[in-house]
């Protein structure tokens, strides 16, 4: 049986780490090394917004000892990931361009939310208890250098995910620049806290029973193991007494208490605060903390796609539940959103053979179908650029920020023409030619869709579509009068008719209703 051997290499805010794995369909994904280097990327890209040549030579000199173990171990394949220190520092290509000519290593940028999928990757495929846990109300809480993503899962659904600026290396920089005493310390960790997470709950917390947290960092899990806990779960209430008590420390004996390098204590210290004030607002009576790392996530990602291993949890269907909670957020109609997801979609199953497109793109029509509608909360007279300014300035877990601006772009584009507030400028997005393509034949297919669902009263059967010589014959199960959706139909047909080459022609069971 082939087993192929696989390093993930993550280089974070304070920490540049690899995993070695050997990864088969018999075995599954099995760690067999783990090596890691305490460099310290994210102060000076926080605090200056670059990263110096000293610390780069630092982080070549790193990567290259990595390459040697990769060929001692003879690896087959590898992905490397740079996360929030390289992709906010104002000099990312000439890092990456440094670590490709010194060391000869491809590293890639992930974006916030892409980071934090594979994170959440890590705990479902790598826990079993997680489908039980997350049948019940809980936040995952997953703390990084530059900033913490909160997910919120109820009866095991995704209902939410939230990036907030309480990264462990940006409070620590932030305090350290107010230059306070110990005593002070303390005081203004919470403080700050205390004021991010008080939006927080007002917004996403006041309708959801948190039972369970789960929390992804590098050093909590030392917390956790020292409080003799069983499976790396303890009680929310535990973990408040064991935390107060290493308040009490210098960061020598606090240090010593938990087993770690005394220069990591200043970074647990914000990590168990967050989490001490989490389990107070959403009142959970359990932590888990499973020690996972992004480089568990790359490997898991790596063998799901390369087909060595299946998921037991649906993570595509987790990207739309957080798409619909959006659209609930702006108060979007369920019953258009519906329909024209419903529409969209029969177009693109029945056009396989004309589109060339993936099953991702499939997601990204679904998606954008989703939040199609979401700029009327904002502005009636202007819902095109209000929607694309929504989706920008909103992370889908899972959904890269290129991904995103398509989708934005899609729905945009999928608005009237004449609107009167209706500027030209996001039609011009300096997309390469394969993506402008994408663009095109998705925002085609969403008007022909949009101009078949406008009605919030009227409720649809099966959309069926089939190929008929230059025709797309698409017939809709509706008892009702469709003549509004005629009307708008023949209006959102050119687009669609210049990138495929064929006509729409929409019917119901009465017969045809466009020509």
């Amino acid at each position: 049986m082939a087993i192929k051997t696989f390093a993930a290499i993550d280089v974070g805010s304070y920490e540049v780490g690899m995993k070695i794995f050997e990864l088969s369909k018999k075995f599954g994904v099995r760690e067999i090394d783990y090596v890691r280097h305490r460099i310290d990327l994210g102060t000076e890209t926080y605090n200056t917004g670059h990263i110096s040549y000293e610390r780069m030579d630092e982080l070549c000199e790193v990567l290259d000892g990595f390459m040697k173990i990769m060929k001692s171990y003879k690896v087959d394949d590898y992905k490397a990931y740079g996360t929030s220190a390289i992709r906010e520092t104002e000099n990312t290509r000439v890092v990456l361009d440094q670590i490709r000519l010194r060391v000869g290593l491809e590293v890639s940028v992930l974006g916030n939310s892409e980071q934090r999928f594979l994170d959440y990757k890590s705990i479902a495929l790598k826990s079993k208890q997680f489908g039980h846990i997350i049948d019940h109300g809980t936040a995952i809480i997953d703390i990084g250098g530059g900033s913490t993503q909160v997910s919120l899962f109820t009866s095991s659904r995704l209902v939410t995910t939230v990036n907030l600026p309480l990264g462990i290396l940006r409070l620590r920089t932030k305090i350290r620049a107010m230059d306070p005493g110990r005593a002070q310390y303390e005081e203004l960790l919470s403080e700050i806290i205390d004021s991010e997470l008080h939006s927080f709950k007002k917004l996403y917390l006041s309708e959801l029973d948190i039972q369970n947290i789960i929390v992804v960092d590098d050093y909590l899990p030392y917390i956790v193991s020292n409080m003799k806990s069983e499976a790396g779960s303890v009680t929310g209430t535990q973990f408040v007494r064991f935390a107060d008590s290493l308040k009490t420390m210098s960061p020598e004996q606090f240090a010593k208490n938990i087993g770690i390098l005394r220069e990591n204590a200043s970074l647990i210290m914000p990590s168990t605060n967050l989490i001490q004030h989490m389990i107070k607002i959403t009142g959970a009576e359990h932590l888990w903390a499973p020690g996972v790392t992004l480089s568990d996530g790359i490997a898991y990602d790596y063998a799901e796609k390369n087909k060595i291993i299946e998921s037991t949890h649906d993570f595509e269907q987790d990207i739309i539940s957080c798409a619909e909670s959006v659209s609930v957020r702006y108060s979007g109609s369920h019953n258009i959103s519906d329909k024209l997801v419903k529409s969209a979609l029969a177009i693109f199953d029945g056009m396989k053979k004309l589109h060339g497109l993936s099953k991702r793109e499939r997601l990204l029509l679904e998606i954008a179908a989703r939040l199609s509608d979401v700029g009327r909360f904002v502005s009636l007279s202007a819902p095109a650029e209000c929607s694309y300014s929504i989706i920008m300035g909103t992370e889908i877990i899972g959904i890269s920020h290129l991904e995103r601006e398509i989708i934005a772009t899609i729905v945009y584009n999928s608005y009237p023409k004449d609107s009167r507030y209706r500027h030209d400028n996001f039609n011009k997005k300096d997309f390469d030619g394969d993506v402008y393509l994408v663009v095109m034949k998705l925002t085609a297919i969403l008007r022909v869709a949009s101009g078949m669902s406008r009605s919030p009263r009227k409720k649809y059967g099966a959309v069926k579509t089939q190929l008929h010589e230059k025709e797309l014959w698409i017939t809709v199960g509706c008892n009702d009068s469709m003549l509004l959706e005629k009307c708008y139909f023949s209006e959102q047909t050119r687009l669609f008719e210049e990138v495929f080459g064929i006509r729409p022609v929409l019917k119901s069971r009465k017969g045809v209703l466009s020509l």
